[in-house]
């Protein structure tokens, strides 16, 4: 089946949610066929290039959607990638060709805890998972941000624990979240794990998670969401090659 093919949507509304995240609020008559209940869900936002190159694809995450209209949550950073760089610089009214979306990547919700984990790139759809989850849930939620200032008020039921990791420069080493989620209590009974970060963060989340703590696939998702160094569509050849050659 054909890819449907990109929506023009609106700039509605910008918002600086932390220091280093802004929210671009989107809408407009291209969210009429936009589907119901998307929250989490990855689209794909495309930018002109000069000349006749290849439009730009990047990836983002449905913070929230209500009628007619979505949130997009960006992490800026003092040196803005084309991404981060238009949602520094655009203003209500200006209009953006957004595609998918994509299908949502939720917790296994038949669980007796749950671990979420990621970086700021993942908050959004961290966010959402939390507040999915039952009133009754358990477990633990690492996060890791570039400041204190970063830390959002979060919606999560009373016995989930927010870990908040403050991280402000790159790690090449993949180590921070690891070695902060080995510091945790490991509960009782079968996990339901989420994680998504760093490219090798990632790897070594799942080689823990897959062989220290044997979590069985039916209950682990674990993705990266960039990778340093690398442009989006490098990123997607190394993702193609690691889930090749992973176990």
């Amino acid at each position: 089946m054909a890819r449907p093919e990109p929506r023009e949507l609106t700039v509605l509304k910008t918002d600086d949610v932390t220091p280093h995240m802004r929210r671009i609020t989107l809408g407009g008559e291209g969210m009429a066929s936009f589907p119901a209940d998307q929250a989490s869900a990855y689209i794909k936002l495309v930018f002109p290039t000069e000349g006749e190159g290849r439009p730009l694809m990047r990836t983002y995450t449905v913070r929230h959607h209500r009628e007619f209209e979505i949130d997009v949550d960006f992490v800026v950073h003092d040196t803005a990638g084309p991404a981060s760089q238009w949602a520094l610089e655009t203003q209500p009214g200006d209009r953006i060709l957004v595609g998918g979306p994509g299908p949502r990547k939720l917790l296994n919700p038949d669980a007796d805890w749950f671990l979420i984990a990621g970086d700021m790139t993942a908050l959004p759809a961290i966010s959402v998972n939390l507040a999915l989850l039952p009133g009754d849930a358990r477990g633990y939620a690492v996060i890791e941000v570039l400041d204190r200032s970063d830390i959002q008020a979060l919606v999560k039921p009373d016995n989930v624990e927010l870990v908040w990791v403050i991280n402000p420069e790159p790690d090449p080493s993949g180590q921070v979240l690891l070695e902060r989620i080995t510091q945790l209590d490991w509960l009782a009974g079968q996990p339901a794990v989420w994680a998504a970060t760093e490219f090798q963060s990632m790897r070594k989340l799942r080689a823990y998670f897959k062989q220290d703590r044997q979590v069985p696939k039916t209950h682990l998702y674990v993705s990266s969401y960039w990778k340093m160094g690398n442009s989006e569509d490098q990123h997607k050849v190394a993702k193609r090659q690691d889930a090749d050659t992973a176990e």
